[in-house]
């Protein structure tokens, strides 16, 4: 039996756009003789349908989606759809009023409801909000063969491999009771860095437990915060990777099972850290904006390391005649900064302008003079650059219909290195999930071949150049401390002492730290952040602003 897996990359809520991408692929498959084909979870409306799953009509359009659907494909090919379903005990019971569930379609009906087992309640996830567990194991019989049916989460629960339990049940043990012959599950496992060698070896470790195999089907693209990487696989039961589906673009692959599978396809992934965190943020960029209606992006260039990453970004995700750079400079911007923003426009192919604001800065400081009476340079004069930036990017953006992108990165978003209504103007944070650290080893990498980045860019000390001779550095501790702070402090959740007892000193972690949660009201109104780490600024990020509780 030959089986499809179909890397799809949905746009969330356009029932008709998903039904007929799942439809070619049906027609892909049978060509090939494939006797069924997989999709990934939610496939139908895409994945995370967060607060659509609220409104009844979303729910009745899915599912005539699915009827339609069903009439539509090959009658010889067997297809598993995912959709949210109307739970029809919910009333009964007191239970949420959906399933996220897998539909079983063959031979112009739908034959089958498959409900997720497993609902995942932390960081991005929030599925408790909508869907009821489903409590039966999930058992598709076709052909002869009994094939066991899970959804995302529903394999992430072994005890063996992560030694503790999540949730009280564990739908791979149940179905190994079963005497299944295989298990499939249907996914949308969002990306973060290292999470495809963390799933892989979750599935071997599981394909060997039960010595069962097991073909994993992810979606790929970016929504809105959230990118999938897909890199489908599939494994032998004695936790072999026979396929490897491409990441960060869609794919379609073929394996052939009969009692056990049979060497696939296996694509290339990425060769290093850097390859892999490149090809995540473009296709985050292309799909935030494609999916939003844009075709073209503006940017700040300010002949900083951040902005020139941003615009490389850009470039390689919606081409070069698709972005406008523009330059801002004051009377404090050193001639460099202008000089190397330049090349870097040439370097990359985009159009460029430049408006200078010395004049707009003048006018500020004569409208604001008889209320401050005070003719001496502080924040708010430096911040007012910004702003005036960010209003004339925001004009152009309105004017033409671009899609704003906000240059500042995970270090600056942390602490408040960054001014509300002006350098966080935007649309979507491009970077602001990567560390000012990982900034540079990018953009070192982008050099390995030409030069990208001019070099002048990759040397110069960072400097918002807000007044004169200022440094970043005169604010905030080295990046290489900084980062490092952030990184035990937000994704490995240490505390305070445990940081100092690593090494670094009192003051200035109790200074990092005051600064991150001090600065939360501005990240609430920041742009989306496109997630690339275990812990983002977003949707996995939910500090109160108005608290006490943290005094450093």
């Amino acid at each position: 039996m030959k089986i499809a897996l179909a890397q799809l990359n949905p746009i969330i809520g356009n029932l008709d756009f998903n039904s007929q991408q799942i439809l070619e692929y049906a027609h892909k498959a049978q060509k090939e003789e494939a006797r069924l084909l997989l999709t990934p979870e939610l496939s139908l409306c895409g994945y995370p349908p967060r607060d659509l799953l609220l409104n009844h009509d979303f729910i009745a359009a899915a599912n005539k989606s699915l009827e339609q659907l069903s009439r539509q494909i090959p009658k010889d090919l067997a297809l598993l759809v995912g959709l949210p379903t109307i739970n029809i005990n919910a009333d009964i019971a007191g239970e949420k009023p959906l399933y996220n569930s897998v539909a079983y379609l063959e031979a112009g009906q739908i034959k089958q409801y498959f409900h997720k087992r497993l609902l995942p309640n932390y960081d991005v996830f929030d599925e408790h909000r909508y869907f009821a567990p489903g409590v039966n194991s999930n058992v598709l019989l076709l052909d002869g063969y009994k094939i066991g049916v899970t959804i995302c989460e529903d394999l992430w629960n072994d005890e063996c491999f992560w030694s503790k339990k999540s949730y009280q049940v564990n739908p791979l043990h149940e179905l190994s009771q079963e005497n299944v012959d295989l298990i499939i599950n249907l996914s949308a496992s969002p990306y973060c860095l290292n999470k495809h060698q963390l799933r892989k070896q979750m599935l071997q470790s599981g394909a060997k437990k039960y010595h069962l195999p097991i073909i994993y089907t992810n979606q790929v693209g970016g929504n809105d915060e959230l990118i999938f990487d897909g890199s489908s696989m599939a494994f032998n039961q004695e936790g072999k990777c026979l396929l490897q589906a491409k990441s960060f673009q869609k794919d379609f692959k073929i394996i052939d099972f009969s009692c056990e599978l049979e060497q696939g396809e296996l694509e290339n992934l990425a060769q290093s850290e850097e390859e892999e965190i490149w090809s995540a943020l473009v296709l985050g960029v292309r799909d935030y904006a494609q999916k939003s209606g844009f075709s073209k992006v503006i940017l700040g260039l300010s002949g900083g390391i951040d902005s020139s990453l941003v615009a490389a970004i850009a470039k390689e995700a919606l081409g070069s005649s698709n972005v406008l750079a523009l330059l801002m400079p004051s009377p404090y911007s050193s001639e460099h900064s202008i000089t190397d923003a330049q090349q870097l426009v040439k370097n990359l192919g985009i159009s460029s302008h430049i408006i200078e604001i010395e004049s707009l800065m003048h006018q500020y400081d004569l409208a604001l003079l008889p209320i401050l009476k005070d003719p001496e340079f502080g924040i708010a004069q430096e911040n007012i650059q910004s702003r005036i930036r960010g209003n004339l990017l925001m004009a152009l953006a309105n004017k033409f219909g671009y899609l704003l992108l906000s240059t500042g990165n995970k270090s600056e978003m942390a602490v408040g290195y960054c001014t509300l209504y002006g350098d966080m103007n935007g649309g979507l944070a491009a970077i602001a999930d990567l560390p000012k650290t990982k900034v540079y080893k990018l953009c070192n990498w982008l050099n390995r071949q030409k030069e990208i980045i001019p070099h002048n860019i990759l040397v110069k000390p960072p400097s918002a150049e807000l007044k004169p001779g200022q440094l970043d550095q005169d604010s905030l501790p080295a990046y290489e401390i900084l980062d490092e702070i952030l990184l035990r402090m937000l994704e490995k959740r240490q505390s305070k002492e445990e940081i100092i007892a690593a090494g670094y000193d009192i003051q200035t972690v109790s200074k990092v730290m005051n600064l991150v949660f001090k600065s939360e009201f501005k990240r609430k109104q920041a742009p989306p952040c496109l997630k690339i780490s275990e812990r983002a600024f977003g949707s996995g990020w939910r500090m109160p602003i108005a608290s006490s509780w943290f005094e450093y």
